[in-house]
């Protein structure tokens, strides 16, 4: 069959890189994608499907007339068979674009989030409601962000399934550290920098663990609106002999691999891309126990689940970590669980047998 998988831009962001690895899968299983992105950018994404750039300005999203078209006429001239829409204004878009041209083929929304914690306006609410009402099927990253989402728009129970994000099982390089000593204890967090990561949160918690043990260096790979922020208080806290800011990165589970351990205080969560990698990549994971993150984190089991907000209990699971290395039982049991239940290829398969049902 044909699927177009609509993501909003080029960019190594967890929705985007899950569309590209899960559109790979499906070509190796036979079925042709056409991967789709509405906005222009910077990032080259891993995609072996067809890519495809629309262009289109993303403040004209509410009255994008000529790209409601355009996905309308690769709609027609692919023969496509599902349309699916991986987070951002992709749904609207879609939504639209079905509304105005008048194509009928069948729409997946994949839900990545908690989105109870972005939808607060009564209109924007009504709105939403309504773009969900013309999918034919919902895909939620976990049980939770099902859970959130069913609540908030009860009709989306019927059609929710929860299919998690996965990962490439593959090996790993060598690579090198942005001004850190080779022997001091390296903290990894990946991830935009968005209000709902808490960098700031992860500012502090890393302070406070500096005056403990200063031989540690704290890398944040990633970019967004709040980087210059952030640096900017880095600066000020006079750290940045400590922390180095590497951008956005296709390197990131190489360093995962190499780190000493992966922090997550994130304050929103779906089911993050990032947790799974650093598990494959058998490094120690500490996080906030906020959204799907239960689900794959459990406390001493597959890595340490700290309630939100709780930086003394974050250090000291960072400071047991440190003391039991990366040997522990619970970093080879959180290595079998990704292998077996969150690898692409398995995932795949699960979204395929929903194409097939609403197609």
């Amino acid at each position: 069959m044909t699927i177009l998988q609509l993501i909003q831009r080029p960019q190594l962001r967890g929705a985007e890189m899950f569309a590209s690895q899960l559109s790979n899968e499906l070509v190796q299983m036979g079925h042709s994608v056409l991967v789709v992105a509405l906005f222009p950018g910077e990032s080259t994404l891993p995609i072996n499907a067809t890519f495809i750039l629309l262009n289109r300005p993303q403040h004209k999203r509410w009255n994008d007339v000529e790209g409601w078209k355009a996905l309308a006429k690769l709609i027609k001239e692919h023969n496509v068979d599902v349309v699916q829409c991986n987070a951002g204004d992709t749904l609207k878009f879609a939504v639209f674009s079905q509304l105005f041209t008048g194509w009928k083929i069948p729409i997946i929304a994949r839900n990545a989030s908690m989105v109870s914690a972005y939808i607060k306006n009564p209109i924007i609410k009504l709105l939403n409601r309504w773009f969900y009402s013309k999918t034919q099927a919902i895909v939620s990253v976990s049980h939770l962000a099902a859970k959130d989402l069913n609540t908030l728009f009860p009709e989306t129970t019927s059609k929710t399934t929860v299919i998690p994000i996965g990962i490439n099982l593959q090996s790993f390089t060598p690579v090198a550290w942005k001004n850190a000593s080779p022997t001091a204890f390296q903290m990894v967090h990946v991830g935009g920098f968005s209000f709902e990561k808490n960098h700031y949160g992860l500012l502090s918690i890393f302070e406070q663990w500096l005056h403990r043990f200063p031989d540690s260096h704290l890398h944040l790979i990633g970019d967004g609106p709040m980087r210059e922020e952030i640096e900017q208080a880095v600066a000020k806290k006079k750290l940045t002999d400590k922390i180095s800011f590497y951008g956005f990165s296709k390197e990131a589970i190489n360093y995962m691999h190499q780190a000493d351990v992966v922090v997550l205080p994130s304050s929103i969560e779906g089911l993050p891309g990032v947790i799974l990698e650093a598990m494959y990549a058998k490094t120690p994971v500490i996080a906030y126990n906020v959204g799907g993150v239960s689900e794959v984190v459990q406390n001493n089991k597959t890595g340490f689940l700290i309630e939100k907000g709780d930086e003394k209990g974050f250090l000291q699971a960072i400071e047991q970590v440190k003391k039991e290395g990366k040997v522990a039982r619970y970093i080879l049991n959180a290595n079998e669980l990704v292998v077996q239940k969150f690898n692409n290829s398995y995932l795949a398969q699960q979204f395929e047998k929903i194409y097939y049902k609403i197609s």
